[in-house]
């Protein structure tokens, strides 16, 4: 295995930001969904949650460029089991929605090194009445032109690269909030995929990983993997 993707997958691991995510609600073209979760990876995001018909299938690597597999995506029936969720995984959380009304507020203006959920709307109608009530506040994109709006894609990756830049300039990427087990599946699966594959069809638990990302396993384990 190439020691760089070891150390590279776990920089990035230990620098992903588990309580801010984004929520995408009944957003519905692909090449958006797929923007927002790149946008939402490149940031460091851990979770994004999406309202989306059970039914339809969700992203796939052709249209996500593989970003989906380094985020851990929560999909809903509805905004309040999404907003139920996302204030379960952090009681504290703000939750944002990108809502233009008078008392909205510039989104440079919002702190976003406080737990923080952004929600994004339906490509057409926005955000629905019902998520708008879970709102803790309203924040908008300032326009100067003749649009009143931004794709939601560019919206989303906007407020989340300030949410970003206030992260960075509060030195919280330097703290380590991924939770251990799920770092250490993450790391088996992007460094060792074809042996993570064979312990789930052998269902056996992922061995532990040197300093250089290789395998640490006795003869037993071989065996099982082989034989089993």
């Amino acid at each position: 295995m190439e020691n760089t993707r070891y150390h590279r997958i776990k920089h990035v691991l230990d620098r992903r930001q588990t309580d801010l995510t984004v929520c995408l609600e009944d957003v519905h073209k692909h090449h958006n969904l797929s923007a927002i979760v790149r946008s939402a990876d490149a940031v460091g995001c851990h979770n994004v949650h999406a309202v989306w018909p059970q039914n339809q299938k969700w992203l796939t690597n052709n249209t996500s460029g593989g970003s989906k597999n380094w985020i851990a995506t929560h999909l809903h029936k509805d905004i309040d089991s999404a907003v139920a969720m996302m204030r379960q995984h952090n009681p504290q959380v703000q939750i944002l929605a990108t809502n233009l009304c008078p008392d909205a507020v510039d989104y440079r203006e919002i702190d976003y090194t406080l737990p923080t959920a952004i929600i994004v709307g339906q490509e057409k109608t926005g955000i629905s009445p019902q998520a708008l009530a879970h709102a803790d506040k309203n924040i908008i994109i300032p326009m100067q032109g003749m649009a009143q709006s931004l794709n939601v894609s560019v919206a989303a990756a906007l407020i989340l690269f300030e949410a970003q830049n206030q992260r960075l300039q509060a030195g919280l990427y330097e703290r380590t909030m991924l939770d251990e087990s799920i770092k250490h599946k993450m790391l088996f699966e992007g460094c060792h995929p074809i042996i993570a594959q064979k312990c789930k069809e052998k269902s056996q638990p992922y061995p532990a990983l040197d300093e250089n990302g290789e395998i640490i396993a006795d003869d037993e384990f071989w065996h099982k993997l082989k034989h089993a």
